[in-house]
């Protein structure tokens, strides 16, 4: 049986584009990877694909970000202000949409990994969940009922501010905050700190018990939010860290407090690593694209 909707998934990265053309991850018709450059070639390049292609119902965008997802906003579908040269302000949902003429749906790439790791992953059968990514920077996708929780932006948990360790008073990495989540525990904050890339820290270095400490209290503040179920740690940061995830569950639950009774938060498989490895990105991309034919076709009804 067919998994779905034939959507063309388009994930956005900092470094690469991939496209697929799929109904879901038993059903890929085709995957092509585009690299990221200025965004006239590279729009040019994700265009000419989708043009080769044919059949899909609907177009997902999973985009690194920052980028405005509110539908009512002048803006809507832009990559706002991203450090990315030449990307900032660049209008992707309208190009797309005019040239193809099928419902588009967008929202940040994080989200993207979260919907997809929920339908098809490690979350799989579960509708409430967060996805963290911790790698270049530090970013947060939730999804409740099986949607993106949406308000006024998309989540940037990232740049929360933890309680610092004791005597630790490291300036942090970021440019906007300085020792908020991302600039104590993505790899560039690792690498400023201790001079070695994360991937050759040694599994007993001290500064991973301070990344330990920072992630777990960002995992304080999605618990308390009353939403995740389950909770997917993924991104470069934590591929091939193992060592990691005992020591987030703990700092977790220690700052945590007791406060929250529930057994579930107390389990391994409350924080778990990512299954879809980098076909999340794609393949939450198809998924936005088939909320997007969800919302045409709801619309076309109510005005019928």
């Amino acid at each position: 049986m067919p998994d779905g909707p034939l959507i063309a998934g388009i994930e956005l990265g900092g470094t690469k584009c991939n496209c697929i053309l799929a109904r879901g991850p038993d059903e890929i018709q085709e995957e092509v990877r585009i690299p990221t450059t200025g965004p006239a070639d590279t729009l040019a390049a994700i265009e000419a694909t989708l043009a080769r292609w044919s059949g899909f119902s609907a177009i997902g965008i999973a985009s690194f970000g920052p980028v405005s997802i509110d539908p009512h906003a002048g803006d809507f579908g832009s990559v706002t202000t991203t450090p990315k040269p030449d990307w900032s302000n660049t209008d992707i949902v309208r190009r797309i949409e005019s040239r193809f003429g099928v419902p588009v749906g967008f929202h940040t790439d994080v989200v993207g990994a979260a919907l997809a790791e929920a339908r098809w992953g490690a979350a799989a059968g579960l509708d409430d969940i967060a996805y963290v990514t911790v790698g270049t920077g530090v970013g947060v996708g939730m999804i409740a009922a099986g949607r993106p929780v949406d308000g006024l932006t998309h989540a940037e948990l990232g740049h929360v501010r933890p309680v610092r360790v004791e005597r630790d008073d490291w300036v942090g990495n970021c440019p906007f905050h300085g020792a908020c989540i991302e600039g104590l525990c993505a790899g560039p904050a690792i690498a400023a700190r201790t001079g070695i890339k994360a991937e050759d820290l040694a599994a007993d270095d001290p500064a991973w018990n301070l990344v330990a400490h920072a992630l777990g209290q960002l995992l304080h503040t999605l618990v308390m939010t009353g939403i995740p179920r389950r909770i997917v740690m993924g991104g470069g940061v934590m591929v091939g860290t193992p060592h990691l995830f005992p020591r987030i569950r703990a700092a977790m639950t220690d700052s945590l407090g007791g406060y929250i009774g529930l057994p579930d938060i107390a389990l391994p498989t409350f924080i778990v690593p990512p299954s879809l490895g980098n076909k999340a990105g794609p393949l939450g991309a198809v998924l936005l694209g088939r909320l997007a034919l969800d919302r045409s076709a709801a619309t076309s009804f109510t005005s019928s």
